[in-house]
């Protein structure tokens, strides 16, 4: 008998965004002409830069030459862009990292799901609530975690409440953990953790022998730049954090994939027998076992996105899509709605009206506005009775929504 991952059979009813996907099908379907905009799921809607063209075309030009054919690429990314990525991403802010400590993959979601894998089954964890699904489903997956529990926690993990109360940026435990998951620019709650939150996450770092698994795939829609932008900003981050970033957001890379993640060489973990071991090197054997690499043309056009014309087309398009966000606080906020985020990342996120459920308040939306957001309830037992709205879309489309919800639940 062929037996299962048992532990899949934790998980609840299904994954957020499929099930977002299943209401608004079996929606459309029951009313085929009915308007619908979309501001749910965090994809983008700006097609792909020029700068971006143009090199992706030029390397696929280059692939159907005798010289210019290449095979499998290398295991981390070639060094056209890891190079990049240390100059433009990390020096220009100051930061010290070697670019053989860059592993460049197919995408943020995919490195903060496989991570987990090379720690140990025993290691505890903790994440900001609410939270990214992906952290919480995929330690799942692993064991990880016991059942859920009649709040949607799960037994085993430590959940740090984001609330109104500490900006949604809060600060470490007091028991100690062994992994912790921060999201700054945070995705669902659209806030993002200043200096002195990030120096406290640091300092608990170091002083619990705990590791930071930062996600920073939306540091360029922050717009005060003397926010932190990378948590390697921060003194002794070195020594206990991994960060990972992407393509997807910044550049529009949702369909063409193409991300990072940093591990510094001084950062170690602990083997069964006591002995200290690289983090950076697990990674890098995981990475070489279970990974081919990013093709030649998306990494070619992800190194276009570091060009002059590249960083003023995505700038460009960065700044459109915040101005969608700028609308849509302003008018929810003008409207009578509590909203929050929306400066630092193309997220809203909003109280649900009336005393609504999330998920009360995303059929009502969607029934009487056809307007598709995201349920706080979602993102961890915290994230109930809020909403996410995504800024990704046309500015006719974001105005028409935000005309509809103020219609159907503005004061």
């Amino acid at each position: 008998m062929t037996r299962i991952n048992e532990h899949y059979q934790k998980l609840q009813a299904g994954y957020l965004f499929p099930e977002i996907g299943r209401r608004v099908a079996a929606f459309a379907k029951a009313n085929p002409d009915a308007p619908l905009i979309r501001l749910g799921i965090g994809d983008v809607t700006e097609p792909l830069a020029p700068a971006i063209v143009s090199a992706m075309r030029d390397a696929v030009d280059e692939l159907g030459t005798p010289d210019g054919f290449r095979g499998y690429p290398p295991d981390r990314g070639y060094d056209f862009l890891l190079d990049a990525i240390a100059e433009h991403d990390y020096a220009a802010r100051g930061v010290e990292l070697s670019s053989d400590e860059i592993f460049v993959s197919d995408g943020s979601k995919c490195d903060s799901g496989n991570i987990q894998e090379i720690f140990g089954s025993e290691c505890k964890f903790a994440v900001t609530d609410p939270v990214y699904p992906v952290y919480v489903d995929t330690n799942v997956m692993a064991g990880r975690t016991g059942e859920a529990q009649s709040d949607g926690r799960y037994a085993g993990i430590t959940y740090i409440a984001a609330t109104e109360a500490n900006g949604f940026a809060p600060g470490p435990p007091d028991q100690r953990v062994d992994l912790v998951y921060l999201c700054s620019p945070n995705n669902p709650t659209g806030t993002v953790a200043d200096r002195n939150v990030l120096e406290q996450w640091v300092g608990w770092a170091r002083s619990n022998d705990a590791i930071l698994i930062f996600d920073a795939a939306y540091e360029a829609f922050i717009t005060d730049p003397a926010l932190p932008h990378s948590i390697f900003e921060i003194p002794g981050a070195r020594e206990c954090a991994i960060e990972m970033r992407s393509f997807s957001k910044r550049a529009g890379f949702t369909g063409v994939r193409c991300a990072y993640t940093v591990i510094p060489k001084e950062l170690t973990g602990t083997l069964p027998n006591g002995e200290r071991s690289s983090i950076h090197s697990q990674w890098a054997r995981r990475q070489a076992t279970k990974f081919n690499g990013v093709s030649y043309p998306v990494q070619r056009a992800a190194a276009a996105v570091y060009t002059p014309e590249g960083k003023k087309q995505t700038g460009e398009q960065v700044a459109f899509y915040m101005e969608n966000a700028r609308r849509l606080r302003e008018g929810l906020s003008s409207a009578g709605f509590t909203v929050f985020g929306g400066v630092h990342a193309p997220y809203i996120w909003m109280r649900t009206p009336e005393g609504l459920g999330s998920w009360e308040f995303f059929d009502r939306l969607l029934s009487e506005s056809h307007v598709v957001g995201t349920p706080g309830a979602g993102f961890g037992p915290s994230g109930e009775g809020y909403f996410r709205l995504s800024a990704f879309n046309s500015r006719e489309n974001v105005d028409d929504a935000l005309e509809r919800v103020k219609t159907a639940f503005g004061s």
